[in-house]
């Protein structure tokens, strides 16, 4: 959600619960404006927030020319002062792993990670904890949820000869018909299943646009709630998976983004309640 519309995109947004007081407002834009100046970022986009037991984390990303490459991610305490995240690792990705539960709202929480043991060791020996800073599953849990939902709708973006990805600059909106279907948005990451197409299917795919994975082939299906409101002014879709996700996009307009307002914590359990 780009910070320069964020009034405008919050209240689109509203009918999902996403809430923030007029001072909070006013504290984001102009905070992230400053973060955009000092860091030098072509663009920053307020990403969400993450609410724990004790306090909330909020979430922005910094991105550079490539829109589709590394991102910057910060997050703030108190919609002010923003930290810097590091980049997320497989060490981390490994360390967080089986930590569970809510979110604290304290950086410098740590949790015991105890290592499982392997069959053929002894059942009284002791475990080895290791001990994983609030931070890093901060780190790692929002890059998983941007990866796993993070979308856009199909032409926003365009792919040039030389492998970089900028916005598309005749992307004019998707129609009311267009907009109400799953395949015409898509995962802003890696594609995965894209690779896997065979040239037949890949024959009717423009290039320029179709480089990235449509959500109509997502596993478990039914992941998605598409809606229509306002009397057709604006379509949401949100996330089953990753409760508190809200893509939105204004129909035959430029006007589109997402927001995450969310506890962290995936639905593992939706495919018995699909």
């Amino acid at each position: 959600m780009d910070a320069e519309s964020l009034p405008y995109a919050l209240d689109l947004v509203a009918g999902s619960g996403v809430c923030l007081s007029p001072e909070k407002r006013t504290a984001l834009r102009t905070s992230l404006l400053l973060v955009q100046r000092d860091y030098r970022f072509e663009q920053v986009r307020l990403w969400g927030r993450i609410q724990g037991i004790r306090g909330a984390y909020y979430i922005a990303e910094g991105l550079g020319p490539d829109r589709a490459g590394a991102r910057s991610r910060l997050y703030s305490l108190n919609c002010v002062d923003w930290s810097l995240l590091p980049p997320p690792t497989e060490e981390m990705i490994a360390m967080t792993g089986g930590i569970k539960g809510r979110f604290q709202g304290d950086p410098s929480y740590e949790y015991e990670n105890y290592d499982k043991k392997e069959e053929g060791e002894k059942p009284y020996e002791e475990e080895t904890g290791v001990l994983v800073k609030e931070e890093i599953r901060l780190v790692t849990t929002v890059d998983q949820i941007d990866k796993a939902v993070g979308i856009v709708p199909r032409g926003a973006y365009i792919k040039t000869p030389l492998g970089l990805v900028h916005e598309n600059r005749t992307f004019e909106g998707l129609s009311l018909t267009e907009a109400k279907k799953l395949s015409s948005y898509f995962h802003f990451t890696e594609p995965v299943n894209l690779k896997n197409k065979t040239l037949l299917e890949k024959a009717d795919l423009d290039p320029c646009i179709d480089f990235l994975d449509s959500l109509e082939h997502d596993i478990p299906k039914g992941s998605w709630s598409i809606q229509v409101e306002r009397g057709g002014r604006i379509v949401v879709l949100r996330s089953l998976l990753w409760p508190g996700l809200t893509f939105y996009h204004v129909p035959n307009t430029k006007q589109h983004g997402y927001i995450y307002f969310g506890s962290g914590e995936k639905n593992i359990d939706l495919p018995f309640m699909l």
